[in-house]
């Protein structure tokens, strides 16, 4: 790690100078290229060249290079790498209003999800991170989590007794699956697939495309769809980096993100379909259980939000009402 801050600085240069009159953005992020977060990446690049007229593009370091999640947001905010994508469970470490997207069962439908990202509520957590020298430029789709298991099928939260399950570094997953019954245990992502070939733990819990694409599917043949969490990515750009480009180049870059989250859903819907209709082709056993008794058995963990800013958010977000024309 010590080797790579040496280095890093660099990435998040912009480029200045007759010399050098392309400034190159640097992103990290831990997917693998196949992945529909990666093609919306390169999209950004794309857009921004088109936008600014080829003088600002973006430059993507996938699966890990840069390092796991967690050390790509700490990257950021040394200034030592310009942009990443991290789901909101690690960052609520930085951030505890992240924890919100961590509570189960929060959103009623992908329609409520969508409408409460696009609206004030969403907007307002998308520029929490600037309290750790952070900036929200846009959500990308990561669909709902699910779990899924090697030695036996989950159908109800009581098949996860004695079941360690991986999840991600954030408190509230953890106490979900404690909940549920399961032993949670956080594990990197990039050193899950490993540590469910060796038994380290019994299962994860993810969204489609993610157990799809890490091939995870080779081990863990049982995939419940409860779909207990909804849990977005935040394309992240460090604030000292933002700090340095001036009006107009910070407006390229937002058009940039917003025509890559564009695409990104149509490419997360597409994907995640794909994902399941290959799992199962694999023989995987998808198992479609009765949603109410995991909602039920994790009620109250609402309710231990009553009187906090995290309940009155909840309430604002439950006031939420889709528009479904």
């Amino acid at each position: 790690m010590r080797q790579l801050l040496r280095f890093l600085p660099l990435l998040a240069l912009l480029g200045c100078g007759p010399e050098n009159p392309l400034e190159t953005l640097h992103i990290g992020h831990a997917l693998d290229t196949e992945h529909p977060v990666h093609t919306a990446m390169l999209h950004i690049d794309e857009r921004l060249r088109h936008y600014s007229n080829n003088t600002m593009a973006v430059e993507v370091f996938p699966n890990g290079q840069l390092g796991h999640e967690r050390e790509l947001i700490e990257l950021l905010q040394l200034g030592a790498l310009a942009m990443t994508k991290v789901s909101a469970s690690p960052l609520e470490g930085f951030v505890p209003t992240m924890k919100i997207f961590n509570i189960p069962y929060l959103f009623r439908d992908a329609a409520h999800y969508q409408a409460v990202l696009d609206g004030p509520v969403g907007q307002e957590l998308l520029a929490a991170p600037q309290s750790v020298r952070l900036r929200g430029l846009g959500y990308y789709d990561a669909g709902s989590r699910s779990f899924y298991s090697t030695e036996r099928p989950v159908y109800t939260p009581d098949d996860l007794t004695g079941l360690k399950i991986r999840v991600q570094e954030s408190q509230t997953a953890l106490n979900m699956v404690r909940q549920l019954g399961g032993s949670p245990t956080p594990i990197a992502w990039g050193e899950l697939y490993t540590a469910l070939q060796q038994g380290v733990v019994d299962g994860a819990e993810n969204n489609p495309p993610s157990f799809y694409l890490s091939k995870h599917y080779e081990i863990a043949r049982y995939f419940t769809l409860d779909e207990h969490t909804a849990v977005p990515d935040l394309l992240l750009i460090s604030e000292s980096v933002w700090s340095r480009l001036n009006a107009t180049q910070k407006q390229w870059l937002q058009r940039a993100v917003d025509d890559s989250v564009a695409l990104q859903r149509v490419l997360w819907k597409d994907m995640t379909e794909a994902a399941l209709a290959n799992v199962a082709a694999a023989g995987v056993t998808i198992i479609r259980p009765e949603k109410v008794l995991f909602r039920t058995r994790v009620a109250a963990m609402k309710k231990t939000y009553e009187g906090t800013d995290i309940g009155q958010l909840i309430a604002r977000i439950d006031a939420v009402e889709p528009d479904r024309d």
